[in-house]
């Protein structure tokens, strides 16, 4: 692989039957080019936890992944509400999600924890109000 591989995918807002086709399709992409199955297994976690937060939290947004040699790197971006307070959201079980989100087996509050848990290197931009963006990098 010389270049990036450059992929671009519209997530819907509270869309649940949709949520992770993002990230299947691009593990499944990174199969064919014969990445290492534990980067492959960081990536599809970490972007599946990102999808189901900004149909949960954000009304959908956009993720875009570039594939280089070195890495992988995935940034996802919202026009949601923003988050009031990353500490107490990267806190394990803490979740602003409804009781209805919850009841369908979403919105434990493990979605922050996990995206960092198997991403290299992750970084939260948000905005109360205004969106979020989450960059993160899986090392190849």
């Amino acid at each position: 692989m010389d270049d990036k591989i450059i992929l671009h995918y519209e997530v819907s807002g509270d869309d649940f039957t949709r949520a992770g086709e993002a990230s299947s399709d691009v593990k499944n992409k990174l199969k064919q080019m014969d990445v290492s199955p534990e980067a492959i297994r960081k990536v599809a976690i970490a972007m599946y936890e990102g999808e189901i937060n900004m149909v949960i939290h954000a009304n959908g947004g956009d993720i875009t992944v570039e594939i280089s040699p070195e890495e992988i790197l995935m940034v996802l971006k919202d026009t949601g509400p923003g988050i009031p307070d990353v500490g107490l959201a990267m806190q394990e079980g803490y979740s602003t999600a409804k009781e209805e989100i919850r009841s369908l087996g979403f919105g434990a509050g493990m979605g922050l924890p996990n995206m960092k848990k198997y991403s290299d290197t992750m970084k939260i931009d948000t905005i109360v109000g205004v969106g979020t963006t989450i960059t993160m990098t899986v090392a190849m």
